[in-house]
């Protein structure tokens, strides 16, 4: 399912952090990973409160 904003828990944040610790990664692969997640966040639209702070 496609995520249709930015707002995720705190609960949900702990469990992809916790996924993606200690995994090694190339300074290439780290970029691409980088310019992706960049181009895909500019596609979800922030919420009016969150725009906020």
């Amino acid at each position: 399912m496609k995520r249709k904003n930015r707002k995720l828990s705190q609960e949900t944040r702990q469990k992809i952090s916790d996924a993606l610790r200690n995994k090694p990664k190339t300074e290439a692969h780290k970029e691409a990973l980088s310019a992706s997640l960049r181009k895909y966040w500019q596609t979800i639209p922030v919420e009016e409160n969150e725009a906020e702070g």
